[in-house]
């Protein structure tokens, strides 16, 4: 087993797709689609590609750790008591556990994903 793993942008086999829960969506009718890609450590890491059509949805991260580096799209986070920040392509961040906040799917956005549970 190779402990180098590439994550193919633009994936070729099917995706999983989800709708946000009721309880997260706050505007528009966003939907997601998620290549999964790598899981470690007992399914404690994950990586892979994710991507969500516009809409806006409250972010909770709870004890996760997430990297994210935006491919296209646009994006507005606001963490809670924080003033939006806007992600665009060749954006990345990090949400870190704790975190509680707006995600708004400005433009459909895709991007590569690392969490760490």
């Amino acid at each position: 087993m190779s402990l180098l793993k590439t994550i193919e942008p633009n994936p070729s086999f099917e995706p999983k797709h989800t709708t946000a829960a009721p309880d997260r969506l706050i505007a528009g009718a966003p939907a997601f689609k998620t290549w999964a890609q790598d899981s470690a450590k007992e399914g404690r890491v994950n990586s892979g590609v994710f991507e969500a059509t516009p809409g806006e949805t409250h972010s909770i991260k709870g004890e996760t750790f997430e990297f994210c580096h935006i491919l296209q799209g646009v994006i507005e986070l606001t963490e809670k008591d924080k003033a939006p920040v806007i992600y665009r392509a060749g954006d990345s961040f990090v949400m870190k556990p704790g975190y509680v906040g707006v995600w708004k799917t400005i433009e459909t956005v895709r991007k590569i994903f690392v969490t760490v549970t």
